[in-house]
């Protein structure tokens, strides 16, 4: 056990950035928006685990928010991950912080800022408990309310967080950290006012969540902006209200397509939210264009004035000589060309002055473009950004996938291959060995409820086509069986058999013939850069073995 030195922080800066309305249209306008801007701070200690130290406990106590929560994790360091088992108990209703807060979310905190959801928190009774997993080694613990599951940013409704123990393994770090939080109420229009969820004991809590994320893109305008993914998310919100009135209503049914109803209508607040953005840049863009063209004709009548006045100064002095010559007196005649010189001389300053104004106009003209093309520059770092958390997710699986079953990256996706030698000789019965790891495979996936796997069975060319055929749609079908027995829903997966039509060897060696007797699990999914549809097969043509 390492020796905690310190009790350095993780400070928690957040900058929240929320379209604003007037409670009687409830919509932004999007021809004039308005944003406002809350700074939030918060400090708690992240702890370095060291790797493949063993278990060690950490506590949670709840914040100013909610004083009478407590909580203990275990993390345990694994190869490749680390293992956190959390239990919390005197969790309040998270509607009493607004009436869009339904859930409690757990989040991983890295010393860099990153934060990324790792599940929902239930409430169950006095206690709630959470199974996940997190690649970082070394992270803070938070716990805070939010309207639904699958947000992509904490809100400040902050109200857990870890507590070092005496006896905690690992190393106090300090950081300085930055990263966004939502702040109470920014999910809503300034001057909404959320109706009350009025929640159903008949209901799951999931299909309330999907009511919720629903409401909330269309409040962003998700159904102008984002029309495509809000109508997708529409749809299934249909399909979800259809089963929740059914008599004989399947739960784990209404429970699958409630989450894809709260993903896709996320995707769709998200894209609606940068998209206005977008056009809020353009907009400044094109006024600070307008001003510096303004600033520009204001110059050019300024020259054109300074122009005529010298012009007028040089008309002035020639009648001043004419009239100097025409006086007989020459005091008179020098009293005449000096006033009529000291006239010309103060339209010139003046016409001067009138240019170094204009002057002035384009200058700050010209900072403001410069300030807005900076601003364009850094959306357009954000775009990538996600791009890049998205090609980082799937290097990660790929890591994780490799650490049980070999895996490779593939145009189709993650092929994760279950050998032949996993299954009984001849038959489709899955030996313990492959259970584990399936087990393995599927506590993965659950963590990311927007994959997708599509199962296939291959075999050697030894037998008739027909029972090649039968024996790999056999296999495939025992192994999506096996993972939605663990939870995984039947939605995400498709089972089919191709028999021996799809060698990857030679068939005339005994190792050839192994390597083609294979069940493999295609993972895709728009959130790692795929999507390959799932084949929908019904489970209820094969037993599954016991």
């Amino acid at each position: 056990m390492n020796i905690l030195k310190l009790v350095p922080t993780i400070a928690l800066v957040a900058y929240a950035i929320t379209l604003g309305a007037s409670a009687q249209t409830q919509s932004p306008n999007i021809d004039d928006p308005t944003f406002r801007v809350t700074v939030v701070s918060r400090t708690t200690p992240a702890v370095k685990y060291e790797h493949r130290s063993g278990s060690t406990k950490i506590d949670f106590k709840g914040t100013e928010l909610m004083p009478g929560a407590t909580g203990l994790a275990t993390v345990d360091s694994h190869r490749g991950a680390m293992q956190v088992n959390a239990e919390f108990k005197g969790l309040d209703k998270p509607s009493s912080f607004g009436n869009e807060y339904l859930t409690y979310v757990l989040w991983v905190v890295s010393p860099e800022g990153r934060a990324v959801n790792v599940g929902e928190v239930l409430l169950g009774g006095n206690r709630s408990k959470l199974d996940v997993t997190t690649d970082l080694q070394t992270f803070a613990l938070i716990v805070t309310a939010e309207p639904y599951y699958a947000v992509r940013r904490p809100s400040n409704v902050v109200v857990m967080e870890n507590e070092v123990r005496g006896d905690t393994a690992g190393t106090v770090e300090v950081v300085d950290a930055k990263y966004e939080l939502v702040d109470r109420g920014g999910y809503l229009p300034t001057g909404f006012t959320f109706d009350p969820v009025i929640l159903s004991t008949k209901l799951p809590l999931e299909f309330f969540e999907a009511r919720n994320a629903m409401r909330i893109a269309k409040l962003a305008q998700a159904d102008r902006f984002a029309a495509s993914s809000y109508d997708n998310a529409a749809g299934e919100m249909k399909q979800a209200d259809d089963m929740a009135s059914n008599k004989h209503m399947e739960k784990k049914q209404l429970i699958a397509t409630s989450r894809e109803t709260v993903q896709t209508a996320e995707d769709s607040r998200e894209i609606a939210m940068k998209v206005l953005e977008a056009n809020r840049v353009d907009r400044e863009r094109r006024e600070a264009e307008a001003r510096e063209a303004t600033a520009n004709a204001n110059a050019k009548q300024a020259s054109q004035r300074a122009s005529s006045a010298e012009a007028d100064a040089a008309l002035a002095a020639t009648r001043a000589n004419d009239e100097a010559q025409r006086r007989l007196s020459a005091e008179a005649q020098t009293a005449d060309a000096d006033r009529q010189r000291d006239q010309a001389v103060a339209g010139k300053n003046e016409a001067q002055a009138d240019q170094a104004t204009a002057e002035q106009g384009r200058a700050d003209a010209q900072a403001e473009a410069d300030q807005n093309r900076a601003a364009a520059i850094t959306s357009d770092q954000q775009l990538q950004a996600a791009v890049q958390d998205r090609e980082a997710l799937r290097a990660r699986l790929l890591q994780q996938f490799n650490l049980i079953l070999e895996t490779h990256d593939t145009a189709r996706g993650l092929v994760v291959n279950l050998s032949d030698v996993l299954f009984d000789t001849g038959k489709f019965t899955l030996r313990p060995a492959a259970r584990e790891k399936l087990a393995k495979v599927s506590g993965i996936v659950l963590a990311y409820p927007s994959l997708k796997l599509a199962i296939e069975g291959y075999t050697d060319s030894v037998g008739s086509d027909e029972y090649n055929q039968k024996l790999s749609e056999d296999r495939a079908d025992s192994v999506r069986i096996y993972l939605t027995g663990q939870g995984v829903p039947q939605d995400m997966t498709s089972a089919a058999g191709f028999g021996k039509s799809q060698p990857i060897a030679s068939n005339d060696t005994a190792d050839g013939r192994m390597q083609n007797r294979r069940v493999q699990l295609v993972v895709s999914g728009e959130v790692i850069g795929t999507d390959i549809a799932v084949i929908k097969v019904p489970v209820a043509q094969v037993v599954a073995p016991q």
